[in-house]
Formats: C-alpha cells, structure tokens, sequence
C-alpha cells in the first residue's frame, strides 16, 4: 500500500489487498485503520480519503466474514457440516420451490447412535462421542458420494441431506451394512431411517431442533 501511495498507481487495489491481508493476520477493525492513519500520515502527510478507508474496511469486512461463515459451516469437533449450515442448505432448496432440485426431491437420512452406549459426561467422553460421530460421517460419504451435506445433529446424530430418487433405498442398504461392520459386538445397533421433508421452510428448521434433541 505505501508502493502505490508513493507512485500514486492503483491506491483503491492496495488498499483493498491490505484489508484482505489484515483480516487473514487477525487484525482488529481499530488496528486496521490505525494502521492505515499512520501508513497515510508518514507517506502523505495528510489522513486517508473516505474512499480509501472505504476500500480498506470493505475489503477487511468481506474477508472476515467470509472466516466467521467457513466456521459456521463445520463443526469443529468432527469435521461435519454443522447444524446451522444444514438449515441454510434447505432454506436454499426451500427457494427453488417445486423446481426440480427443489425441497421435494429431497429428503434427510438420519443416523442415531445408541443412547444406552452413551459415553459419561466427563471431557475425554465429550471427544470420544465427537470421533464416533466423525466415524459415522465418514461412512455416510462413502455411501452418498455426490455432493449430499453430511450433517451434525446434537450429540448423538448424523444427518444426510440427499436427492430422494430411485437409488436412495440402495444407498441407506450400503450405509446400514457399513454401520453394522464398525459397530459389531458394540451393544444396541445404529437406527438408519429416512425423514421426510415438510412442505415449509419453517417446518423445516422445527423438524432439524426436533431430531437434534432426540
């Protein structure tokens, strides 16, 4: 930014690349325009222009939040899709309507780990519920191979949003066998069902709090 400052080419591009790079290092939204004062002051002797604070906290805004969201995404714990970024997906089908790639072409496969096998509620127990829930998931993809969402449901359930069509039967048999291989000799099985979708985006987000409660 102060290369382009002092030749005086492309001031609004180097600024907006220093409000990306600021974001990325963890700078805060006062340290990023202090930063950008004192850079102005020293170079130009005079504060930044409204247009190129504009340029900067933009730039630093955009990059954060598009941090804040991959977090949101993902559950830090097992590497699933969090429940937040499921309920975003189906409002985005809920939008489509009775289009072909709508809500009513698909459906959620729903994976409910034992509740008597249930690990303490001790912090070593809180990761080893969190890795069997990871294991699941991985097992879900290996059935559902295209581009389903493998979610995360509260602290005992794993849910597939996937396309309902005439393989859908076949692949929840594929995922049944896989989970009755890994949980063999464990106690009580893994109940595998299919959930049908509600016919609103509301019914939808009461539908996800009600299985991830279960």
């Amino acid at each position: 930014m102060g290369e382009a400052l002092t030749s005086g080419t492309d001031v609004l591009q180097a600024c907006g690349v220093a409000g990306q790079d600021l974001a990325r290092d963890g700078a805060s939204v006062e340290e990023t325009l202090e930063g950008l004062r004192t850079t102005w002051r020293t170079l130009g002797d005079s504060d930044p222009s409204y247009d190129v604070v504009a340029a900067v906290l933009t730039a630093w805004s955009e990059t954060t939040l598009g941090y804040l969201h991959q977090l949101s995404c993902e559950d830090p714990l097992t590497g699933l899709s969090s429940q937040a970024h499921l309920r975003s997906r189906l409002s985005e089908l809920y939008r489509l309507g009775s289009a072909e790639g709508g809500a009513g072409h698909h459906a959620l496969v729903v994976v409910a780990m034992p509740l008597g096998d249930d690990p303490s509620e001790e912090a070593g127990d809180h990761f080893t519920r969190a890795m069997r829930l990871a294991r699941t998931g991985e097992l879900a993809r290996t059935a559902f191979v295209r581009d389903e969402t493998v979610a995360r449901l509260g602290m005992h359930r794993v849910a597939v949003l996937t396309r309902r069509d005439d393989r859908l039967g076949r692949r929840v048999r594929v995922l049944r066998t896989l989970l009755d291989g890994v949980e063999a000799g464990s106690g009580p099985s893994v109940r595998v069902w299919i959930e049908g979708l509600p016919p609103t985006d509301p019914g939808a987000g009461m539908l996800l709090d009600e299985l991830a409660r279960g």
